[in-house]
């Protein structure tokens, strides 16, 4: 495929293509504890977006959605992986979702919180990971109980268990992994929020640019290589996102 040197050029202004990967999501990313290199969806996506467009890939690490979401805006990386949100939206043109993911609240078992509409009341503390999308989305959606912001998403049942918070918010994989180590903890019956993970590039590298991600998002939606890559790395709970 013949692609405009310009949009390249968009994409990949240092000659290396700077992917900007969270490993505060563990569905999509997460390192090797042997070597020490990120794996994942994301990564895979990121390696086959490069070959696209005939680029070296450079991969710029972070441990939480905001540093990741900085970065991009801040053209210190070219594109990135985030979950869809207005308030990122001002800097960032994002794809269509290429995955969706069910966030959850977690609770310990002898807690008198049984449904989500129990959860927003003035005596509860939720903790979320600083800049994600659940922190991102319980500001503007919970009116009354005081949200308490954990460094990373991984680190939020810790932070729930140290400081006795009432409820823990995030993905629900890693709320299900944490509780199985810990004991003691259960998740409510339903999800609070569908995230739709998508791409993204910074709105100042043009709307060509922002298209071409675009495409290249459907594509490999439609080719099965989403479904695989979830398949390969024995993701369970997330889901390919429907075609745009």
């Amino acid at each position: 495929m013949n692609i405009d040197p310009a949009v390249v050029k968009a994409f990949a202004p240092t000659g290396t293509l700077r992917a900007s990967i969270n490993l505060g999501n563990p569905i999509l990313a997460n390192r090797d504890a042997a070597s020490g290199e990120p794996f994942g969806v994301s990564v895979d996506l990121a390696r086959a977006f490069s070959q696209h467009l005939g680029v070296p890939l450079e991969l710029v690490v972070f441990d939480a959605a905001g540093k990741s979401v900085e970065a991009v805006s801040d053209e210190r990386a070219d594109f990135g992986f985030f979950a869809v949100d207005p308030k990122r939206g001002e800097t960032i043109a994002f794809t269509a979702p290429y995955v969706l993911i069910e966030g959850f609240y977690l609770v310990r078992d002898d807690s008198p919180v049984h449904t989500n509409a129990e959860v927003d009341q003035p005596h509860n503390r939720v903790v979320v990971g600083k800049g994600s999308a659940y922190d991102l989305f319980l500001t503007r959606e919970l009116k009354q109980a005081e949200i308490v912001r954990a460094p990373t998403s991984p680190t939020v049942v810790q932070t729930f268990l140290d400081q006795g918070l009432e409820v823990a918010a995030g993905v629900k994989q890693q709320l299900e992994a944490d509780a199985a180590k810990v004991g003691g903890l259960r998740l409510l019956d339903e999800r609070f929020m569908v995230i739709r993970q998508a791409m993204g590039v910074a709105k100042s590298r043009g709307p060509q640019a922002a298209e071409m991600l675009g495409a290249f998002v459907e594509t490999m939606k439609t080719s099965g290589f989403v479904a695989e890559a979830l398949k390969r790395h024995a993701i369970a709970g997330a889901s390919v996102a429907p075609a745009a």
